[in-house]
């Protein structure tokens, strides 16, 4: 289970853009973080740039992991329902949950959902 944003457990760094201008300034292999725009999906798939994408349906996410999301992020209850999904079709994304805190990392577990990230690095 892949947990973001606990102080204990080591995670990628996360950096917050909203456009392509501001994925130039982040630092060299790290991962962008964004809502979801299609626009900066294409361009960090074509660059080959890591990134990490909040979504609201099943649409934004079969897209995000169609286009290499390395994580798709969504609300606990979403991201129960994405979890099969992107179990059934084998995705390469992996589907993280937004916590509040660390007693929800039990829950996150129970359901088999790949991981859990905290609200507060979002």
């Amino acid at each position: 289970m892949i947990i973001l944003g606990d102080k204990h457990i080591e995670y990628d760094a996360l950096y917050r853009v909203d456009n392509i201008d501001m994925i130039f300034k982040t630092p060299s292999n790290s991962v962008v973080l964004f809502d979801y725009d299609i626009d900066l999906m294409k361009y960090c798939m074509q660059n080959s740039v890591e990134y990490a994408v909040v979504v609201k349906n099943i649409k934004q996410t079969i897209y995000a992991s169609n286009l290499d999301a390395k994580y798709i992020i969504a609300s606990y209850d979403n991201a129960k329902i994405l979890q099969n999904i992107a179990q059934n079709y084998m995705f390469d994304s992996k589907i993280l949950a937004i916590i509040k805190n660390d007693e929800e990392i039990e829950k996150v577990a129970l359901d088999s959902i790949d991981g859990a990230i905290y609200e507060s690095i979002l």
